[in-house]
């Protein structure tokens, strides 16, 4: 297939303002959902854990507790069901993946945070 064309029909389908944020910071993402003729927001605020990819099949993972029941959720980054994602909080990670929250509960499972 021709890479050009691939290129450009991606290069369509991103965002023009792609929110920044890291591994580690706590967000609140705005997710549009349709229910039959209705279309409503629904935030989900949580630890972003994992980020992949790029061009425009870039997507992240959050995860909170509900209930004491770990929940995580995989966005893509330019998917027009994503509204906006607002960063609550920054968090100083070490690492590009952290899947050893899934293990922690309670104040264990905080990052530190860092002060702008």
């Amino acid at each position: 297939m021709n890479t050009k064309l691939i290129q450009e029909i991606e290069a369509e389908q991103m965002k023009a303002e792609v929110p920044s944020f890291v591994v580690g910071d706590t967000v609140r993402v705005h997710n549009r959902i349709k229910e039959g003729e209705k279309v409503r927001t629904q935030v989900f605020e949580g630890t972003v854990i994992k980020k992949q990819g790029g061009s425009n099949r870039e997507t992240f993972t959050v995860r909170k507790l509900s209930n004491g029941v770990g929940v995580e959720k995989t966005w893509p980054l330019h998917s027009p069901n994503v509204e906006k994602v607002d960063v609550v909080r920054s968090g100083k990670a070490r690492r590009a993946k952290l899947f050893f929250l899934r293990q922690r509960v309670g104040k264990r499972s905080k990052l530190k945070e860092i002060v702008k």
